[in-house]
């Protein structure tokens, strides 16, 4: 059992050290087994592991609805451990499209009541809106959760995909625990400005997209055949050239992983782990295991100590911006403030 925790900001709760992002259980990287979803939340709960994460719109519904039974299920001492962070704001229509985002107060307040119900707890941990809504004021979206707050269903405020300028707004109307953005070793966007900007204000990090949906978990082969509902068979990161080009430099992180004697997700997932103390700023990996094999695997980048020259050799195996193609498709890009 893993007792390594981190604090979320200034203002945030104590949490894992590892987090778990459970929307494969339930959307976007084809079909997942409810039962082995079930047990593998356990698993992370009995391993230590603190933070769940999901959002009300991953399987329009169903990713709460799986974690609320999951806790249900679980002991009472490891449920009682769970912290939620739950993501909302994203609208979808029944043929699981995307119609934008809605962070009005009235809808923010609507959203949390579902979320409640089928999660079947009394408050919700971390709450933040997925993508910022362009016709909305963050001050507005962010003091509809402060009252959620001041009324006991939220106990927490966070932030997604959200760049500079809405960070400190967001942060000048209450309290922000954390944001939750994409970072890995092909993915490092946010530490130009970003990173330093929650340090200045006091905020964390939860990282999600540590193996980048897979793609740099060792895991991922060029021949690898994805069905038409898999986010990655239209991500650009995974298409043709580009994800050979990926494929390689996920080679060349193998041998360093193969030196140190891990696996290539370990390496990754620790050389996401090691940026906390490096830009002194609390950074929190969601790893989002859909299996007790692949959780496992992750829980063991704990164990990596990674050196000065370990994170050089991974550096220049892999430097930033190494990647070949975006990490969303053109239409999604244009939703990332974090982007701007």
């Amino acid at each position: 059992m893993t007792t390594r925790t981190r604090t979320l900001g200034t203002t945030g709760p104590q949490v894992s050290a590892l987090g778990l992002g459970c929307m494969g259980m339930s959307a976007l990287y084809g079909d997942a087994d409810r039962a082995e979803s079930i047990a593998t939340v356990h698993a992370a709960l009995e391993a230590g592991v603190t933070l769940l994460d999901t959002g009300d719109f991953y399987g329009m519904g169903h990713n709460e609805m799986l974690i609320g039974e999951a806790l249900r299920t679980a002991p009472a001492a490891r449920r009682e451990q769970a912290l939620l962070s739950v993501k909302f704001g994203a609208l979808r229509d029944p043929d699981g499209g995307w119609s934008g985002y809605d962070g009005r107060p009235a809808a923010v307040k609507n959203f949390a009541a579902y979320s409640l119900q089928r999660l079947g707890v009394d408050n919700i941990d971390v709450y933040r809106i997925a993508r910022l809504d362009p016709d909305v004021p963050i001050e507005e979206t962010v003091g509809a959760i402060a009252d959620l707050v001041e009324k006991g269903y939220v106990r927490h405020i966070g932030l997604s995909e959200v760049g500079v300028d809405t960070i400190r707004r967001a942060a000048a109307t209450a309290p922000i625990s954390d944001l939750q953005i994409e970072y890995s070793l092909i993915s490092r966007g946010i530490e130009a400005e970003i990173l330093p900007t929650l340090r200045e204000l006091g905020i964390g990090v939860t990282a999600y997209g540590v193996l980048s949906r897979g793609l740099i978990s060792g895991h991922f082969s060029r021949d690898r055949q994805l069905a038409a509902h898999d986010f990655r068979a239209h991500s650009p990161r995974f298409q043709g050239e580009n994800l050979q080009h990926n494929l390689d430099l996920v080679e060349a992180l193998r041998k360093i992983a193969e030196q140190k004697g891990v696996s290539v997700a370990q390496i990754a997932i620790a050389w996401v782990l090691a940026q906390g103390p490096r830009h002194d700023t609390a950074v929190v990996p969601l790893v989002g295991a859909r299996t007790r094999e692949r959780l496992s695997e992750s829980l063991g980048a704990l164990d990596v100590t990674l050196e000065e020259a370990d994170l050089a050799a991974i550096e220049e195996a892999v430097p930033a911006d190494a990647a070949a193609g975006e990490r969303y498709p053109s239409a999604q890009m244009a939703h990332l403030d974090s982007e701007r």
